[in-house]
């Protein structure tokens, strides 16, 4: 029996990013692959990719996939997604009518993201990064002269702004603080927001009331720009502001302005271009902590992307369900609307 073909289309990522160990090779056990050797110098080339549609059983990776090319694939399985989206480059109606599973390895992120979200909210919340500037120019304030505008996390009210795979992962967290905690997500029923330990809010309420907010919602195509000028206006003005998902969620012009007048303080992780130009405003803002798009991206992270495609990839070619990676759903996935992630190599100066 001929081993199933697997074709191997990771760009931006590459296998050595991915696989640690022996990973690589537990990987290429589970069939003939396609495109190890050609993904090192990026995106595979289309002759390639059209010349093994034929025969392969899954494709790992983020290649275009419109129905004509999904004609030309009668044995396919599985699409497994690691860069992280669900890019709208597939026909996904056609793999559903045909039962293809189309997989993504977006909650890789959601722990290291929610811890970077938790250390931020507590920078911001007591002037960790602030104080240690200040310090070194020499002009720190000492005792409560040096704190009056800091404030505890434990029993403040919070507010999630969007609670899939990275919200859950900070729910745990937070529990510690003990937080009264509002979540706006239309895509959750009230029952479930509160078995989850939060209570249901509008956006108004969210973004109005909470000490502490959290935006953690994709973006999809309802909600890009969710967060414009009039509503991020109306956060108090002694509230942090924490924008750890996409930075389409926000009108992030207004932001910059409304951070930079000392209407509130903010972090964010992302950045309506990246990498952020020399020039970037953001860059200057005060009172605005600011991360390259680093929040997820650690060597353990991304060494666990190939031990969940492995294990959800053997699972599928044993004709059992996946069980680490996130299906794309009917309902939704045509929705997204996240751009597409880059690698950029160790030491990039952005």
């Amino acid at each position: 029996m001929n081993p199933p073909v697997i074709l191997f289309d990771p760009a931006p990522r590459t296998a050595p990013l991915i696989f640690a160990g022996d990973m690589q090779q537990r990987f290429e056990a589970l069939g003939r692959v396609v495109g190890i050797e050609e993904s090192k110098t990026g995106k595979l080339a289309a002759d390639l990719v059209d010349a093994t549609l034929p025969e392969a059983t899954a494709i790992v990776g983020q290649t275009d996939l419109d129905a004509a090319r999904l004609g030309r694939a009668p044995k396919l399985k599985a699409i497994i997604n690691v860069e992280g989206n669900f890019a709208q480059n597939v026909d996904y109606a056609e793999c559903f009518r045909r039962g293809i599973q189309v997989l993504s390895i977006a909650p890789v992120f959601a722990q290291p993201v929610a811890e970077m979200a938790l250390g931020m909210a507590l920078d911001l919340a007591r002037g960790i990064t602030r104080a240690d500037r200040q310090m070194r120019e020499g002009a720190e304030q000492y005792g409560l002269a040096g704190a009056r505008d800091c404030f505890i996390l434990r029993g403040a009210l919070m507010s999630f702004i969007g609670c899939g795979n990275l919200g859950r992962a900070l729910l745990p967290l937070l529990a510690p603080f003990r937080p009264r905690l509002l979540i706006h997500d239309p895509w959750l029923p009230d029952g479930l927001i509160r078995e989850l330990g939060a209570e249901p809010a509008s956006l108004d309420d969210a973004l109005r009331k909470p000490r502490v907010i959290f935006a953690l919602a994709g973006v999809t195509e309802e909600n890009r720009g969710l967060l414009n000028r009039a509503r991020l206006e109306t956060i108090r003005s002694d509230a942090v502001f924490l924008l750890m998902s996409r930075a389409g969620l926000v009108d992030f012009d207004s932001l910059l302005d409304l951070v930079a007048a000392g209407r509130f303080r903010a972090a964010t992780d992302v950045f309506p271009e990246e990498p952020a130009p020399a020039d970037s405003r953001a860059r200057q803002v005060d009172g605005l902590l600011l991360s390259a798009h680093r929040a997820g991206a650690l060597p353990r992270t991304l060494a666990a992307i190939g031990e969940m495609v492995v294990d959800d990839l053997g699972l599928i070619l044993h004709g059992l369900p996946p069980q680490r990676l996130q299906p794309a759903r009917a309902e939704t996935v045509g929705r997204w609307r996240n751009p597409p992630g880059r690698t950029y190599a160790p030491g990039t100066k952005l």
